[in-house]
């Protein structure tokens, strides 16, 4: 009898035992706390970002952002992040995407356009998610917005609505400019296509898009010398090149009073006078929430539609307008559509 009553407790020890040890799960590693606390998954990501700026940081800050609102994060042991910069590097970049080929992390984000080639080209067995790409479709990155199909979605950081709005506002508002200098990587298909698109509309209204060529950061401030005393303001696009050194801009700009028109909030917020655009620490939260979608419920990238800004809004600073010669007028101030968060005084 009392052997029976032995062996009936050593099997009921073994079943338990079994059951405690699965500790794999579909999208992540499950971790057990101890007194039978409830589950809690391991999810772990890689992120491939070609150069640090404030847009780009800003745009990782609001997918980790996301995230963590959904119990995802490195506070609590959720979330594992293998971080990689290109540091604006077209070499690093591919070895980044060549690396990441490989990759055990259960998703890929690429933050800008370069990277997302890079990783699109390399990455074909894990989920990726692209963000602070300007044409998806332009960049070969997927062939429908719709339904991308494959392992790849995400979202788009520009509306063609935002440049054309931004091109009508300096036509509207001031009459004196007649040319306008880009500073432009010929060699961002983003910043090309933004470029089109800016000088198409330009065109209508009879003015000339003079065009200033870079090839890396060190020849900004350059190229931007390059266009004083040929151009009425400055413009840029979502140029990563570019934006890198904009600061070199915003001082030429500043010193020969010609106006400073940008692409993004960030470089307004740093010292440009105008542009239509949005946060992008929003955009990054917006694939954020994509991200958890396909962690935690396995959606599938190829059946989400790529998403782009639908809230857009001039943006102004007026701290720095008389600094650029300009004179805010009442008529500019009435563009705005929230004007407590988007005029910087």
């Amino acid at each position: 009898m009392k052997r029976k009553m032995w062996l009936s407790l050593t099997l009921s020890a073994l079943l338990v035992t079994a059951v405690g040890c699965g500790d794999k799960q579909e999208g992540g590693t499950t971790q057990t706390g101890s007194g039978g606390d409830a589950e809690k998954k391991e999810y772990s990501i890689a992120i491939s970002q070609i150069v640090e700026h404030p847009s780009l940081d800003a745009t990782r800050e609001g997918i980790l952002a996301a995230l963590k609102e959904a119990g995802i994060s490195e506070d609590d042991k959720t979330l594992k992040i293998d971080y990689n910069n290109a540091q604006g590097d077209p070499a690093n970049n591919l070895s980044i995407g060549q690396k990441l080929k490989d990759t055990k992390s259960d998703l890929v984000i690429a933050i800008a356009t370069d990277s997302a080639q890079a990783v699109a080209q390399n990455v074909k067995e894990k989920p990726v998610l692209f963000a602070a790409v300007t044409d998806p479709l332009d960049a070969k990155l997927v062939s429908d917005l719709k339904k991308p199909g494959g392992n790849i979605t995400g979202a788009s950081d520009t509306n063609p609505e935002a440049t054309k709005q931004l091109m009508n506002f300096v036509n509207t508002h001031f009459p004196n400019v007649k040319r306008i200098g880009l500073v432009l990587d010929e060699g961002e298909a983003n910043a090309v296509v933004m470029a089109n698109t800016a000088e198409e509309v330009l065109s209508e209204h009879g003015i000339e898009l003079v065009k200033a060529a870079v090839t890396n950061t060190s020849e900004v401030k350059q190229a931007a010398e390059s266009l004083v005393g040929k151009v009425d303001a400055f413009y840029i696009t979502l140029d990563n090149t570019v934006v890198s050194g904009v600061e070199t801009i915003i001082q030429t700009a500043q010193k020969n009073k010609i106006p400073f028109f940008s692409s993004d909030r960030d470089t307004v917020e740093k010292g440009a006078f105008a542009t239509v655009g949005f946060k992008y620490y929003d955009h990054g939260y917006q694939v954020g929430q994509m991200a958890v979608e396909i962690l935690k419920n396995g959606k599938n990238p190829g059946d989400m539609e790529i998403t782009k800004p639908d809230k857009l809004d001039l943006i102004l600073n007026t701290k720095v307008a008389a600094d650029y010669g300009i004179e805010v007028t009442d008529a500019m101030k009435q563009e705005v559509k929230d004007p407590d968060n988007n005029i910087i005084e």
